[in-house]
């Protein structure tokens, strides 16, 4: 049975993957990938995070382009049935499908990791042109070329190695052997490659510079096939009842691609869908540990921007280098930035980089309580003071942690503005998450809230804060009750907390008041 060549079980996981009631079809990627057989642009290497639908596009590739088997009845239900090129280049291939993901069970060298795919290749061969003598050839490709046919490659997780730190002294020896096969050979038609990392280079050029490469970075072609889009994503949330695309919206939204499209996460939404919740899902696939090993690399210089993320504020900042397969870890800001966002951690559109979602919010929260991230660590640890402080309206002692916090070592919690303030307050009630929906800027009554608490308990009271720079914490309550930022509590409480906390950029002080209003009295 072949194991690389023209197997059946593209098509087999494509099938199950067709079935599920949640499936989106982004078969249109192939006719833009029918344009590129037999071209001078016939090799592509697209790369994502985990989870952001690589293998399910490398299974229906396979699938359709296969000649080993028939799947027109598929493919005939699919947006790609409508493309010129459709019937012209479905099942007319042989397909070389590799994901290089598995290790050999005979040893865990890099020889036994090489054998195992030069021999498996090697042997499909074999069994599909019976008249091919190996022992006649010094290389694979030579075998390849004595075939007289046409190929495709479709190559899964073609960075392993490098992302799992294997074989280290061997890796230019495994970028050497996909050069030898891929490489000006008369028989590629299509050369199709996808894994996480942007592939290493050596200098200025590349093993594999034939590629054109496709990345979190730079993709202005594929994006949209890649992670589900929010019009696929609202479709999905009308096939049931349970969540709202709102709170999918809230958990998995954050991505934009080169083209504007805002992009979700796939695993999340479909898992949250499936289960009727919305938790963290793609996070809990894989070492998520990575958020704070990154940013240890140089914890003072991202420390003020991840305090700046975790407030919901974006970061200004131009990143044109990408970080790649094989490349050391990363020193500066922007090599640690470029790491994240290629690895799915940061989003970055326009010059502007942020915490993509909900998901990846808890992420950085976790990371900032890291003893490496200094006071920053010690006031999350004790800000569950600040939230006790705050439902038991004890004002002196809320005064007195803002005070605290914004006289620290920190520069950007100085003295200067309400965004600064903003950053102040999500530090001292960052453990309040645990227990609150915390949401800046939310639409209520007729304004804008700066910060509301929703209660996750029915026996927790729900507060709304508002914040001002020289002026009274008086005149921030009036703003609250005649703007009437209470009426999303109403239904489901029988009170809320007013907070008002100010400060005096001169005086450096604060001052804060707490009312507790009975909806009775709204």
């Amino acid at each position: 049975m072949a194991i690389y060549l023209n197997t059946k079980s593209s098509l087999e996981n494509f099938i199950e993957l067709y079935k599920e009631k949640y499936y989106v079809d982004k078969s249109e990627i192939i006719s833009l990938l029918n344009e590129k057989i037999s071209s001078k642009s016939k090799y592509i290497c697209i790369t994502r995070p985990r989870r952001f639908g690589k293998t399910s596009v490398i299974n229906m590739l396979g699938a359709y382009y296969t000649k080993g088997i028939n799947s027109k009845e598929i493919f005939d239900k699919l947006e790609i049935s409508n493309s010129e090129s459709y019937l012209q280049n479905l099942n007319k291939y042989n397909v070389i499908s590799i994901s290089f993901n598995k290790l050999s069970d005979r040893g865990n060298t890099y020889s036994d990791y090489m054998e195992m795919i030069k021999t498996s290749l090697i042997n499909d061969i074999i069994e599909q042109y019976g008249k091919i003598e190996p022992e006649k050839y010094f290389t694979i490709s030579d075998m390849l070329e004595a075939t007289n046919d046409k190929f495709i490659f479709i190559i899964d997780e073609w960075d392993y190695i490098f992302n799992n730190n294997l074989f280290k002294e061997h890796q230019n020896d495994f970028l050497e052997f996909l050069r030898n096969l891929l490489k000006d050979r008369s028989y590629v038609a299509l050369a199709y490659m996808t894994g996480v990392l942007p592939i290493k280079k050596h200098s200025s050029t590349s093993a594999l510079n034939m590629f054109d490469e496709y990345t979190m970075l730079n993709d202005m072609v594929y994006g949209k096939y890649f992670g589900f889009t929010e019009e696929e994503v609202k479709e999905l949330c009308e096939k049931q009842s349970k969540i709202s695309f709102e709170e999918i919206s809230e958990w998995y939204n954050g991505y934009i691609n080169e083209d504007g499209d805002r992009i979700y996460n796939p695993r999340s939404v479909v898992k949250a869908l499936q289960n009727g919740k919305c938790i963290s899902y793609w996070t809990n696939t894989g070492a998520m540990d990575e958020v704070k090993e990154y940013l240890k690399y140089n914890t003072m210089d991202v420390r003020e921007d991840v305090i700046k993320m975790v407030s919901g504020y974006d970061v200004d900042i131009i990143i044109n280098e990408e970080f790649r397969a094989g490349q050391e870890a990363p020193k500066t800001k922007t090599e640690i930035y470029s790491a994240m966002i290629i690895l799915g951690f940061l989003s970055y559109y326009d010059g502007y980089l942020k915490i993509p979602n909900k998901e990846l919010m808890r992420e950085f929260e976790k990371a900032l309580q890291d003893e490496s991230f200094g006071y920053v660590s010690e006031i999350i640890k004790n800000s569950r003071n600040m939230l006790k402080a705050t439902v038991s309206q004890d004002t002196e002692k809320v005064a007195e942690i803002l005070h605290d916090i914004h006289n620290s070592e920190i520069p950007i919690l100085q003295y200067n503005d309400e965004n600064s303030l903003s950053c102040v307050v999500t530090l001292a009630y960052l453990s309040a998450r645990d227990t609150y929906r915390v949401e800046r800027e939310e639409k209520t009554g007729k304004g804008f809230a700066d910060f509301t608490f929703h209660s996750r308990r029915k026996a927790d009271t729900p507060f709304i804060l508002e914040l001002k720079k020289d002026d009274t914490v008086d005149s921030a309550i009036n703003q609250m009750k005649e703007k009437e930022y209470f009426q999303k509590f109403i239904k489901e409480h029988e009170n809320v907390l007013l907070v008002a906390i100010c400060y005096d950029s001169k005086m450096k002080n604060h001052t804060c008041k707490i009312e507790s209003m009975y909806f009775s009295e709204a």
